[in-house]
């Protein structure tokens, strides 16, 4: 499992996930992670606000229940052994 990490701008302190999944939805990037490698963890849905070919990526939680639950359908369909809850 791919981790990654984040450099919240209010705090400036590294905090670690691990990838889940990732899609692809109306071009634009979303990444499903979680903060524990293994069972039950806390998991977020982010989206990439960055422009193509920048050399860092800019994420944002979402947050929208609309947008939040059409790309939480997309990510139960691709991990099919994974209940997603809100």
């Amino acid at each position: 499992m791919e981790k990654i990490t984040f450099i919240p701008d209010d705090t400036q302190e590294k905090v670690e996930f691990y990838v889940l999944e990732e899609t692809r939805l109306k071009g634009v990037d979303y990444i499903l992670v979680t903060d524990s490698q293994e069972g039950d963890g806390e998991a977020l849905i982010l989206k990439d606000l960055s422009a193509d070919g920048e050399a860092e990526a800019l994420y944002e939680i979402v947050d929208d229940e609309e947008e939040l639950t059409c790309v939480m359908e997309v990510f139960e369909q691709l991990l099919e052994d994974v209940d997603i809850t809100l």
